[in-house]
């Protein structure tokens, strides 16, 4: 008896071990498409940002020749230790074959310009980007998001019309006027903010809402004029997203059960409007990145887009290449966070397992 009880059972414990394996191999398969395209994302990503800063005219040594300059080297030796040290001396793919080199061990290289290493200066300037670029991505994306759902609710009417008008306005406008305008206004016509910088120099603070009293008025005018930049776009992606979802049929079920025009507008419309707004986030960062170079630069802001900017006046390679590398991975893993948040938004976008 145990032997025929043994025999009936090994077929169901071999068919429990393929759906297993079936599963498995299923699994991997879903994964394997995004993290092989996300994988050949990122290298291209490596190899253009390499080759980006040596197709810009001249060397990160241009200035130790120039005798105008402050960095003039007039030893000719000095010069090529320097080129060779820096590996500027070397074919173009043995530079690569280093820069990926470099990547794999964590070594960001060291800035020439600066004269220190690169992955220092970037831990210095990131995180008041960050400060000033994660509130007004977040602040752009509700805005819009909020006015464009609204807009599209009651469209055609003078609320639409006036929220359409007041944002294409604004997303015509460049960032780097933006600022300026905000800039004369309320800090040089009335004085109300400060001109420049994050904080204030040698100033000694009572406290921590007094430090932070000081950072938030540095920060107010950078980050309303990028914040303002990035409205415009947002808003008309939200106003047609929210137009199109009130001409789905669910929309017309949900009207008939007699729900409440808050629980259509919001629990409804709002969330399958979402999913294009989503994508437009991801984008976002791309746009904030471009943003940033130019309000940081306008105000003086101790940040990565200021740190971008001499990178690319000194032609500084491993600090232009070091800047340019988060601010990809930025929008790479924008991205990536944007194809998760898909599936939650909108169960038709999931892949079957």
């Amino acid at each position: 008896m145990g032997t025929v009880g043994n025999e009936q059972s090994s077929p169901n414990a071999i068919s429990t071990t393929s759906g297993l394996q079936a599963v498995v191999a299923m699994v991997r398969v879903r994964w394997l498409r995004p993290v092989a395209l996300y994988g050949f994302t990122l290298w291209a990503m490596l190899t253009i940002n390499f080759l980006l800063p040596r197709a810009m005219p001249g060397d990160p040594l241009l200035a130790l020749v120039d005798q105008e300059s402050q960095s003039f080297v007039r030893d000719e030796n000095v010069r090529q230790r320097l080129a060779q040290y820096y590996g500027l001396d070397q074919p173009v793919w043995r530079q690569y074959l280093a820069y990926i080199g470099h990547l794999a061990h964590g070594d960001l290289g060291w800035s020439i310009s600066q004269r220190a290493p690169v992955l220092k200066l970037i831990s210095i300037h990131l995180p008041w980007t960050l400060l000033l670029m994660i509130p007004s991505v977040a602040l752009s994306t509700a805005l819009s998001l909020i006015a464009g759902v609204n807009a599209g609710w009651v469209r055609g009417s003078v609320l639409d019309r006036g929220l359409v008008s007041l944002f294409v306005i604004s997303s015509t406008i460049p960032a780097f006027l933006i600022g300026l305008f905000l800039l004369l206004v309320f800090s040089v016509r009335f004085g109300w903010l400060p001109l420049a910088g994050a904080y204030t120099p040698f100033r000694l603070y009572h406290g921590v809402l007094d430090q932070f009293s000081d950072v938030l008025s540095h920060l107010t005018l950078p980050m309303v004029s990028l914040t303002l930049t990035m409205l415009g776009r947002d808003f008309l992606l939200a106003r047609s997203s929210m137009i199109t979802v009130l001409g789905e049929e669910f929309m017309l079920v949900a009207r008939g059960k007699g729900l409440s025009e808050r629980a259509l507008k919001y629990r409804h419309g709002l969330r399958n409007a979402l999913l294009p707004v989503v994508t437009r986030f991801a984008l976002q960062i791309g746009t904030a990145v471009t943003g940033v170079v130019l309000i940081e630069s306008l105000f003086a802001y101790p940040g990565m887009g200021r740190l971008m900017f001499n990178a690319v006046t000194a032609r500084d390679y491993p600090l232009i290449e070091g800047c340019f590398l988060i601010a990809g991975l930025a929008v790479l893993v924008a991205n990536i966070v944007a194809d998760m948040s898909y599936a939650w938004l909108d169960p038709r976008t999931r892949r079957d397992a």
